[in-house]
């Protein structure tokens, strides 16, 4: 199959996931420039991810994931949550922190997950790119539509998290560790449920993943049910 074809399973749900972010977020929307700028943004992450995975491999700590799910299961999950886990989440979180947290229409809780979401977006589009050439059709067609779900609902955690951290002005690095810790943890350990046991783990990630999206649901639903409350309150006074 022509390369160009099998690019359309990882473009179309990248639209998709765009038009669905860009929905989501009608009250006080971000500019377009600006969710485009976070999806070259996570670009950058992806890039820089890989330098991260080569630094591993000066150190002789870099392996192959699938050879160890063959040979040694526990190196394996602590490969997955110490290393895996840690620099996608990571590369994701530095230019959140070094760019998008200064944009001055960040000021919103749910912004942090909008650009977390669009940051993540664009490491996963350039992800299934690099395995375009390693798949067949049904592979790049389920990696289309399931690595940006997987992205976008890890990074959904640290975003809010700590966007609200910045826009209330509370203790930062704390809060930079916890939810960067606890989402690398999660990451890590997906990643070890499908590379160690993909057939017999699949329902387990598979909840995994649905858990933190309908957490993710509900928090967006509330964000915006609290914005509009804020908005009729500061719109009484005028109407009395």
């Amino acid at each position: 199959m022509e390369y160009s074809i099998l690019i359309c399973p990882v473009i179309l749900p990248m639209l998709f996931w765009a038009w669905y972010h860009y929905h989501k977020d009608r009250h006080l929307p971000e500019p377009p420039s600006h969710l485009a700028a976070a999806f070259l943004l996570g670009g950058v992450a992806f890039w820089l991810g890989k330098l991260m995975y080569i630094g591993l491999g000066y150190l002789g700590l870099r392996f192959d994931a699938y050879l160890l799910a063959d040979t040694n299961q526990l190196g394996l999950f602590l490969y997955a949550v110490l290393a895996i886990g840690p620099i996608e989440e990571l590369a994701k979180l530095i230019p959140f922190l070094l760019v998008i947290t200064r944009f001055p229409e960040f000021d919103e809780p749910i912004d942090g997950i909008i650009y977390a979401s669009f940051i993540a977006l664009g490491f996963a589009t350039l992800e299934n790119l690099q395995y375009l050439e390693f798949v067949t059709s049904g592979e790049a067609l389920a990696r289309g539509f399931a690595g940006p779900v997987i992205h976008m609902v890890f990074a959904s955690i640290w975003g809010y998290y700590i966007g609200r951290a910045c826009l209330r002005r509370e203790g930062l690095v704390g809060t930079i560790l916890l939810a960067l810790g606890g989402t690398a943890v999660l990451h890590g350990i997906y990643d070890y449920l499908v590379i160690a046991l993909p057939r017999f783990a699949l329902p387990a990630s598979a909840l995994m993943v649905l858990g933190i999206w309908l957490w993710r649901m509900f928090l967006i639903r509330d964000l915006h049910a609290a914005a509009r409350d804020h908005n009729d309150r500061l719109a009484s006074p005028a109407d009395v």
